[in-house]
């Protein structure tokens, strides 16, 4: 506090979420120079969320000190608390993870391999040119089907592992591979059989067995908070001889779905071919997480573990069960969820939740990173940048952290290089980002700052998540112009040998497993900070300015080693115009 305050006492306000304030007074214990003085307190609080701020007495009156800014406390009348999360003391998440490097890949969309597909249903249309638009207008009756097909398969995925491995990639995830009628899969018709387009188990445990001698692990993406209509658990188009809830009271399935008196049922988001499950049916949790269920059957085929979509909207109840199932088979596999907000402090399902508390979830998909650095290369601010860092950063448990999902594209989202041109282009309508094509100008523009992003991407706390194309150079607004086919024989080798590059320089740095992140300085369009664990300690600065930067060094790294450029390293680096460097120190 400053010594001028003449403070007569210092108090912690705190609470645990949903309960009263407690008030702790601090110690007065000695100055801080002539100017300031240091008030402190030790404090032991149980597993939860705590939300704090201070008080403080002076002859002249009252005050409050409250969180501004990156973290910084400050007099300030905002009324924004501090946020303190205690995870329990055993959380611990697979460290094979920490420092890796995950490629995404869509499976209708990657690479047609020369397995032996049959029994694939009548009712697909497939493309026959893979460099075709994906179908995005409804057809005669206004429905859009998402019935067309390019023909990935998983003997086409295993058949490209050599070149996935070239990338630094440790981790494959899948989006949705189980029989489903659509070509996203997300709405799922039969959880225990691979779609018969991409192949069959032994195709599955084929293709795990083969990553695994590339040090390649595969996770899968489970898709638990709905059903498609058209599947044998809900069979309202009729296609399987099973008795499904939708035509049957005495389905086994029944009870897995809500229906209403007049005939309609529970949706997911109001999508009549979505029947939302009922995640909390002791019957259903049991199909998927009890033994022998499906979350085991895919793990002892070879899967490492999986991402769970939207876990947000997956009650506690199903999420203890699902991860404990996971974890009780081999504590290294993994499970991540979607959530797109900040995950210590998230609200569904009618209260707080307890994704990273130390019992859920290993770690999620970070939302929070992308956007910030998306916003940072649109627009450049520094500031906003690092406090949307630092407050991750600060919110998470170090576990979770160290194992988050640092993606800055998806399926969900615009292709990366579209995408920083062109914000929010997911959200035009949809014959426009039809026609929506980068010129030369804008390419070669993107492609720059692209560059700069993935340097932050790949040395920020988490691993990095590469979505598949984006690093040949692939174009495109939201679904379905995100899911194109992958580009082989027409990749932009200059992106390509970029991601190597990258992977190259994360494998080989330690400290970007779980090594400490500290901020060191964000104004005037650049930012820069530190990691560093035992015995290796590298500094990442950004330029997102117009114009080359001289970026005067701390003396630590002064004359050290650059990473990606081998730029020369005085007191001070020079940094081109919308780039990055690494700055290695032993």
């Amino acid at each position: 506090m400053p010594r001028s305050f003449s403070c007569q006492r210092v108090t912690l306000v705190i609470h645990k979420d949903g309960q009263g304030n407690q008030y702790r007074d601090l110690f007065w214990c000695g100055m801080n120079g002539e100017n300031e003085e240091w008030w402190d307190i030790n404090i032991t609080l149980d597993t939860g969320l705590y939300f704090y701020h201070f008080t403080y007495e002076t002859p002249f009156g009252r005050g409050n000190i409250f969180l501004h800014s990156a973290g910084c406390g400050e007099i300030s009348p905002d009324g924004k608390e501090w946020q303190l999360t205690i995870y329990d003391k055993d959380y611990k998440t697979p460290q094979w993870i920490k420092g890796g490097i995950m490629y995404q890949i869509f499976p209708d969309r990657f690479n047609k391999g020369n397995g032996n597909i049959k029994n694939v249903p009548e009712d697909r249309i497939i493309h026959e040119n893979t460099s075709d638009i994906p179908v995005w207008k409804p057809d005669e009756h206004g429905k859009i089907l998402n019935n067309d097909y390019y023909g990935g398969n998983l003997k086409g995925i295993e058949e490209k592992l050599p070149y996935i491995a070239s990338l630094g990639v440790n981790v494959i995830y899948l989006n949705p591979i189980f029989e489903a009628h659509s070509n996203h899969r997300y709405n799922t018709a039969d959880y225990s059989k691979i779609d018969s387009l991409l192949g069959d188990e032994k195709d599955f445990k084929s293709l795990c067995k083969k990553a695994d001698e590339y040090e390649i692990k595969i996770i899968l993406d489970g898709v638990f908070s709905h059903t498609g209509s058209d599947s044998i658990y809900f069979n309202k188009e009729k296609r399987y001889n099973s008795s499904g809830a939708f035509n049957s009271d005495e389905s086994p399935y029944k009870d897995w779905f809500t229906f209403e008196e007049n005939g309609k049922y529970k949706s997911w988001w109001g999508i009549d071919t979505l029947p939302e499950t009922n995640e909390e049916n002791d019957n259903f949790i049991e199909y998927i997480s009890g033994r022998n269920g499906i979350a085991e059957k895919w793990l002892n085929c070879g899967a490492f573990g999986y991402r769970l979509d939207v876990a947000d909207e997956l009650p506690d109840k199903f999420l203890d069960h699902f991860c404990k199932s996971v974890k009780k088979l081999n504590e290294d596999y993994v499970v991540i969820g979607e959530v797109w907000e900040d995950a210590t402090n998230k609200i569904s399902h009618g209260g707080r939740r307890k994704y990273l508390l130390g019992k859920q979830l290993d770690s999620v998909m970070n939302y929070p990173f992308a956007n910030a650095i998306l916003t940072f290369m649109r627009y450049g601010v520094a500031e906003s940048f690092m406090e949307s860092v630092v407050t991750i950063c600060e919110n998470y448990p170090k576990p979770a952290l160290d194992c988050l999902m640092n993606h800055i594209g998806t399926h969900d989202t615009a292709r990366i290089l579209t995408s920083l041109i062109y914000d929010s282009i997911e959200h035009k309508p949809r014959n426009i980002q039809a026609q929506c094509r980068l010129n030369d100008e804008e390419y070669r523009k993107a492609k720059e700052l692209l560059k700069c992003a993935t340097v932050l991407q790949y040395t920020l706390p988490g691993f990095p998540s590469i979505y598949y194309g984006d690093e040949a150079g692939v174009q495109g607004g939201g679904d379905p112009f995100n899911r194109s086919f992958f580009p082989w024989g027409a990749e932009d080798n200059d992106i390509t040998e970029w991601y190597r590059k990258l992977g190259k320089v994360r494998n080989a740095l330690k400290c970007l497993e779980n090594g400490t992140f500290k901020p060191y300085s964000a104004m005037l369009s650049c930012v820069a900070y530190t990691r560093e664990s035992e015995g290796e300690k590298i500094m990442v600065i950004a330029n997102r300015n117009y114009h080359e930067i001289d970026y005067y060094l701390p003396d630590e790294f002064k004359y050290k080693e650059e990473l990606l450029y081998g730029a020369q390293v005085t007191d001070f680096v020079k940094i081109s115009a919308n780039s990055a460097v690494i700055i290695k120190s032993n």
